[in-house]
């Protein structure tokens, strides 16, 4: 897929830079990526992937835009309160980069339709604010062996992470699963909702980037990424830490004897 000339030129920033340069921006041209979620981390998520080129962008949402959205979801404007996100999406997107196809799916992400979704992409990115989803298309993008870019929010602290759980490593261990690290979400009602505790704005604009940054060290391979380190991030005393995380062969994912191989149980729950 060659790149026109306007491209090159809208790209030119990406293109001197060694890491990516024309066939780095080409690969990014040519990828299928699926944003889960058009809130405060798939709102900066989705303007950096644009800007940088990805050529097709899935966005995943069955909300509307709510004024108290803005203060963090920079995809929407105040014009858009009561449109669906999908439809603000696109029409933010297309003002980013008109060299970029969005595909809106207007839905909500569940077990009847996660696997079919996620396999029609060549990377996922979740910034859903839901432990049912979040563990839901973890467990899909292992099944479908997808590459997966997940963060979360709290008020003021956050968590990064790229799961490649479909590969192993050199030495032939399996990479980690979502399950490795966090092995059952929490209790219902034990953890507050953005809507209960609040959230800094600012943090999800940061954490959607770096998010941006993974999902396009990803396609384009360079540096080491996020597989097997989890990032944490506290905005209070601004501190960033990296912890290391291992495949757990009692995880019911892909350990020695795996309990999930579809996505029944979800449907349950």
């Amino acid at each position: 897929m060659a790149l026109s000339s306007e491209e090159v030129e809208r790209y030119a920033r990406h293109i001197v830079l060694r890491e990516i340069g024309g066939p780095g921006q080409q690969r990014l041209a040519k990828a299928r990526v699926l944003v889960v979620g058009a809130g405060g981390l798939g709102s900066p998520l989705a303007l950096y992937l644009a800007a940088a080129g990805v050529g097709t962008i899935g966005i995943v949402d069955d909300d509307v835009v709510s004024l108290s959205n803005l203060q963090r979801q920079v995809l929407h404007a105040t014009d858009d309160v009561g449109v669906k996100k999908t439809a603000s999406a696109v029409s933010a997107l297309a003002r980013v980069n008109p060299h970029v196809a969005v595909e809106a799916h207007d839905t909500r992400l569940d077990a009847s339709n996660a696997m079919d979704l996620i396999s029609s992409y060549d990377i996922v990115a979740d910034g859903s604010d839901s432990f049912a989803t979040r563990y839901l298309v973890a467990d899909a993008c292992v099944l479908a062996r997808r590459p997966l870019v997940t963060a979360s929010l709290g008020t003021f602290d956050a968590t990064l992470t790229t799961i490649r759980a479909h590969e192993a490593r050199p030495d032939g261990t399996p990479n980690p699963t979502w399950r490795c690290l966090f092995p059952e979400p929490p209790p219902p009602g034990t953890v507050p909702s953005c809507a209960e505790a609040g959230v800094l704005g600012a943090l999800a604009g940061m954490m959607g980037s770096m998010m941006a940054i993974e999902v396009v060290r990803e396609i384009v391979g360079f540096g080491q990424g996020l597989v097997g380190r989890l990032l944490v991030v506290d905005a209070l005393d601004m501190r960033f830490e990296t912890l290391t995380y291992e495949w757990d062969p009692e995880n019911p994912v892909t350990g020695a004897a795996p309990t999930i191989t579809d996505l029944s149980a979800h449907a349950k729950s």
